[in-house]
Order: C-alpha cells, then structure tokens, then sequence
C-alpha cells in the first residue's frame, strides 16, 4: 500500500501537497492527521467528496509499502507513523521546501528552496502535462498563497509566481481561495489580543525588539496566528512570540512572527517541535509550564542571532572622521577628494556629530572658514554592532540619513552607508 500524508496542523499548502502530489502517484492513499488547521477543516467538510481521504485511524501502517511525505522530512510531525521509523524494508519519498536537516531517511526527495512545497509538485504536473480541474487548481494557488503570503513573503520566488500563474491558467477560483484563507476575527479573537496588550512587555536581544506574552485561552480558539500577528503590529517589535495556555487541556500553543527574516522563527519552532518559515512558526507541546517555555525562546533567540547577519558584518573600519574645529572649507575639500556625502566629527574615538553634504546648504561663503562644530549636527543617529542590517534600513528611512555610526561603549568603532544596507538586501555581497 502506498500511503501520502503531511504534518499535524495541517495547513493549505500541507493540503494541496498532498492532493497535488495524489495526480504523480494515482495508485497512493491520502492520508490526513487528525489536527487540521480551522480553515483546512473548513474547506474539507465541504469539498470532502472531491477529495477523499483517510485518517491515521483508518489504516495499519503495517500494510504501508510506500510512504510519501509533503511539506516536512521529520518523524516527529507525522500522526500515527512511529512504528515505520526502524523499517528497512520501506521506501520513502520527500517532497518538502523547508531546508532545515530532518530526521527522515528518504531514498528520493524533492526539496527545493521555494515559497511553498505545492510550488514543486505543481511544477512537476505542468512538465507532465497532467490535466487538472478548476477546483484542484484552485486548491493548489490557496496552498501557494498561504504559504507566499500571497507572493508578497520574503521565501517567494519566481518559480512560485509561476506556478501561480499556471493554476489561474486551469481556472483557479480567487474568490473561493479568499473565503477559505480569509482569516477568523471575532469578539473571542479581540478578547484575547485586548489582554495580550494589557500585559505587553519587550525585551532587547542583540539589538532586536522582542516580544513573549503569555495567554490563557478557553478550549479552541481559532485565529491565533492573526492575533499574533495584529499584536506584533501594534506593540512595534521585530518579533513576537504568544504562549497560549489551553485551559482543562494540558497543552500551549506557540506561534511567533517577525518582520525580519534575520530571526528565523521557522528554526526557533522547529527546535521546540514545531515547524515554519523565516518570518512564521508555531508549535503544540504536551504537560510544559509557559514561564519554561518563554524562557525556552529567549535562550534560542539568543543562539538563533548567531548565525544572522549582523552591523558588524557590513560596516567599514576603521572610519575617517574630522575633528570638531575643522574649518567648514577643509570639510568641503575632503568630501570632494574622498567622495563621501559626509563625516563623524569625533574627538579620539567619541562621536561628537556628524556633518553631511546637505549641511553645506546653510553656510554662506563668508562662513566657510568657521569651524565644523558650528554647522553639525549633534543629534547623533548611531547604532550597535550586534543590530540587524533591517533595523539600519529602518533608521536611515525614519530619519532620512544616509549613513549611521557603529558605536560600542560610547565609541566609534565603524560606520554603515545605505549603499552597504542595499549591497546586502540586493545579494551584491562579495562571496566570504
């Protein structure tokens, strides 16, 4: 018996893998957990008769021969499958885009670095030309959508806008995609974000804004993740984290979101048993205290930051800077010769101001003998080695500056341009 099946909470692209992967191997059972997210358990309770499936409970897994997994490569987010862990004599296939090491031994995989696992398959059903319906279609682009947010994350690629494009070709129906993906906000919803706000508070890790609240939450609360999400929005950090406590049942719920993809929350969660992306996770764990579990997520933030880019990584050293009596003529001289829109006025190794092209716009020519300390500005946009390259975007937009000094213990040790922020958002980085 061949058997297809995905991860517990089953989300849009889980589901559209598996139905997708269905038209490459006909002769393979589908095979759905028992936990299906809200809007996947929607959709299938009224599209059930077009795509059949089984549950864990319906099936020996003795009798499996082979296994296909989609959208993950880790035994411990499959339902019901322990017992095919030590089988030698099973074959496994993997079609998954998360590229983090899991623990399946596959003897053929598919795992390519897209926006969504539905992307591949759907890739491999066009080089086959294998027809499909308008409402397969439509499934697939909601498996794709979810998971690409749209096509607006930053994981999407062109691979997954063209696949997009190839299911609107067979007809997939925006306005049924939009019902099903549109997420749940009601008074419950508001009830939870209202006391998640009440008791906000923000930690600072290496230069990011972080945030971890706990929640109690009555039985089953849908739209969670949107909760989060709206929660993050509101508080202004560069990451949130909700600990969910379901009450009479002896289980939390994580879910977390960053606007960086330099935290990876997918890496986060999946090290607590979860899984996810750069900039969305989540995780269900049994019998744990929610104070361990936030301070579980602190200390992997903190291992996490090790491996993201950091100021430090970018900046120029050691920096030329001008002394504050400088004459304002001398100033004007070195920008030409160096090339620069501007200079750190230090005194040693202390930032005192800095002094920019534009500044020259409000000294006359009887003032240019004047020293720089006149005309600088001592309101000092500076940063720390340790912050991300996406807080120094957010800087340098919010004060529409073009370069900010990299300051450690109150001294000047780099700089960082806009043209270094944008070298590394565009990959113009030389190769290490």
């Amino acid at each position: 018996m061949e058997v297809i099946t995905t991860h517990k909470n089953t989300d849009f692209d889980a589901l559209a893998s598996v139905f997708s992967v269905k038209i490459l191997y006909p002769r393979a059972m589908p095979v759905l957990p028992n936990s299906l997210n809200p809007n996947v358990r929607a959709f299938l309770a009224i599209h059930k008769d077009l795509f059949p499936f089984n549950s864990t409970k319906d099936i020996d897994p003795g009798d499996i021969s082979r296994l296909i997994v989609v959208d993950t490569h880790n035994w411990g987010r499959l339902d019901g499958m322990d017992s095919l862990k030590d089988r030698s004599d099973l074959s496994i296939h993997v079609w998954d885009h998360h590229q983090e090491p899991g623990d399946m031994k596959a003897d053929w995989s598919c795992s390519d670095p897209l926006g969504a696992t539905t992307t591949m398959v759907v890739r491999r059903i066009e080089e086959e030309n294998a027809g499909i319906s308008p409402i397969q279609a439509s499934l697939f682009l909601a498996g794709i959508y979810e998971d690409t947010g749209n096509l607006t994350f930053p994981s999407t690629t062109a691979q997954d806008a063209k696949a997009a494009a190839f299911l609107l070709e067979n007809k997939a129906d925006l306005s049924m995609i939009n019902n099903f993906l549109r997420p749940v906000y009601g008074p419950k919803q508001k009830d939870v974000l209202f006391e998640m706000l009440k008791n906000a508070k923000r930690l600072k890790i290496k230069g990011y804004s972080i945030s971890v609240i706990r929640q109690k939450v009555d039985g089953h609360t849908p739209g969670l993740a949107l909760v989060v999400d709206m929660y993050q929005d509101i508080v202004n950090v560069d990451a949130a984290f909700g600990i969910f406590k379901v009450a009479k049942k002896d289980r939390t719920i994580v879910i977390g979101r960053s606007g960086t993809s330099d935290l990876n929350i997918g890496s986060i969660m999946r090290s607590m048993g979860g899984g996810g992306h750069p900039t969305a996770g989540a995780a269900m764990l049994k019998a744990v205290n929610p104070d361990a579990v936030e301070k579980w997520i602190i200390e992997l933030i903190k291992g996490n930051q090790q491996a993201s880019v950091q100021i430090s990584d970018l900046m120029s050293f050691p920096v030329f800077t001008v002394s504050p009596d400088t004459s304002m003529k001398d100033v004007a001289k070195l920008l030409r010769e160096k090339g620069c829109s501007g200079f750190p006025v230090a005194e040693g190794d202390r930032i005192v101001g800095v002094i920019s092209r534009r500044d020259f716009k409000k000294v006359s020519s009887k003032q240019l003998n004047s020293p720089v300390k006149t005309f600088m500005c001592t309101a000092i946009i500076k940063i720390e080695p340790g912050s991300s390259v996406v807080q120094a975007a957010r800087l340098m937009i919010k004060h529409d500056i073009g370069r900010l000094p990299v300051v450690k213990e109150d001294r000047l040790i780099g700089i960082i341009t806009r043209t270094d922020t944008m070298r590394y958002y565009y990959d113009l980085l030389p190769d290490q």
